[in-house]
């Protein structure tokens, strides 16, 4: 064999080398490709999952909380059929708001009473939902939607007062049916979904 032919083979035998090498490197960008696709896939697929699961534990709250809803509803409308009216309200759910300050939150706090029963709101204070240290929020018990319900929901009612129309408001109208503000929330744990819900529940 001769040196020409010695190098034709040595040639050869680089080119194969380099080949192989190219290959090499081209399938491991392939698999590095795959294995990135792979994780975002199962990154999606896991929000997907996280957002489903939100979606349900909210849907839940929000049913809890509407069942609370209805049952300070039925708490308001049998106040107002007790004899005298609003007899389970501090003071008949009357308030004096003679003044144009706020009494201070404690005050708005203290005038409500352990069964979420409150008198007619003070028009210069923030709402009670939105006051901190707010406690008089009356627990539903019984009400149960599994476990992402979690802890059992709540409301209170406050008296918005007895002259409102009763019908159309013309002159034979007695206006004199009652209006109260009911507030549910349902708040199952630290980090979970809360629904706050609220309706104006007008007796005739």
């Amino acid at each position: 064999m001769n040196r020409q032919d010695m190098g034709v083979q040595k040639g050869r035998r680089a080119q194969r080398a380099g080949q192989a090498g190219a290959a090499l490197i081209l399938t491991l960008l392939f698999l590095v490709l795959i294995i990135l696709v792979a994780i975002s896939g199962i990154q999606t697929v896991a929000l997907e999952e996280r957002m489903a699961g939100a979606s349900s534990d909210r849907n839940l709250a929000f049913q809890a909380a509407e069942a609370a809803l209805r049952v300070g509803e039925s708490v308001a409308e049998a106040e107002s059929e007790a004899n005298p009216p609003n007899s389970g309200f501090p003071n008949n759910g009357n308030y004096n708001d003679a003044s144009d300050q706020c009494p201070g939150n404690s005050v708005i706090i203290d005038n409500c009473n352990a069964n979420g029963l409150c008198p007619v709101p003070d028009k210069d204070c923030l709402p009670r939902w939105q006051v901190a240290g707010f406690n008089k929020w009356k627990t539903v018990d019984g009400i149960s939607l599994g476990a992402l319900a979690g802890n059992a929901p709540q409301y209170f009612i406050e008296y918005l007062g007895g002259n409102f129309n009763c019908y159309d408001g013309d002159a034979s109208d007695p206006k004199n049916c009652y209006r109260y503000r009911i507030t549910a929330r349902s708040n199952p744990a630290t980090g979970r979904a809360t629904v706050v819900l609220q309706s104006i529940y007008a007796t005739d």
